[in-house]
């Protein structure tokens, strides 16, 4: 038996890209994932519903 080389799913979010967005009313920002755009993000501190044409690329997940 061979040991695998990733852990399991990890083909599945290997090109994920990870995006930090700004609340548009209080800035407090956000960690959003590539494979979320299909979904409603609001502000954990105030319930704004934040802009995805805000986001800048942070990094690769």
């Amino acid at each position: 038996m061979s040991t695998p080389q990733h852990c399991p799913g990890y083909e599945n979010f290997k090109n994920l890209k990870s995006f930090i967005c700004s609340c548009p009313k209080c800035g407090e920002k956000k960690e959003i994932f590539s494979d979320e755009f299909e979904k409603v993000h609001v502000c954990a501190k105030c319930d704004e519903a934040i802009d995805f044409t805000q986001c800048t690329l942070d990094g690769s997940a």
